[in-house]
């Protein structure tokens, strides 16, 4: 890959992922406070906010952040078969992805519930602390996905 297309595709790729870890974080936020919150309304605020992020922001950083990783894997000398830490890093964003297009539904139902004014409902209790769990897991997961985008520990794997 010519240079300037390396970079272009390397900034692609850091711009979603970065984008990917900071909307998950402002979803755990906004799951944190639909949960926890005494208010009705700013339960049901929370949860509709949720919606709009995950299906506009949340969605596509994580699809740009897939593409664009593979491409830049492989056009640079890490490769995407190459090193144990660029394996390990798309083994892990791919089901997470993939975990994030399930959890579409869930989050576009608590959604309707805070629309229709349910949201209080107790039966909704534990689809609550489930998208902050999920949250939680998927902010963690990006973490140790940057953590070895940084520290990129050694290891190749075998040529056969």
């Amino acid at each position: 890959m010519a240079p300037n297309l390396r970079k272009a595709a390397l900034t692609a790729h850091v711009t979603a992922s970065v984008g990917w870890v900071g909307a998950v974080a402002g979803f755990l936020a906004l799951a944190i406070a639909g949960l926890t919150s005494a208010s009705a309304e700013m339960a049901s605020a929370a949860y509709l906010a949720m919606n709009t992020l995950y299906l506009g922001v949340i969605v596509p950083f994580a699809l740009a952040a897939l593409i664009t990783g593979v491409v830049s894997s492989l056009g640079t000398e890490w490769g995407l078969f190459k090193h144990y830490w660029v394996v390990a890093k798309t083994l892990a964003m791919i089901p997470l992805t993939l975990l994030l297009l399930v959890h579409v539904q869930p989050v576009a139902y608590v959604a309707a519930a805070a629309r229709n004014g349910t949201i209080s409902s107790a039966d909704l209790g534990g689809l609550k602390i489930q998208l902050s769990v999920y949250a939680g897991a998927a902010l963690l997961a990006l973490l140790v996905a940057t953590a070895l985008s940084v520290f990129k520990p050694r290891g190749r794997l075998r040529r056969r």
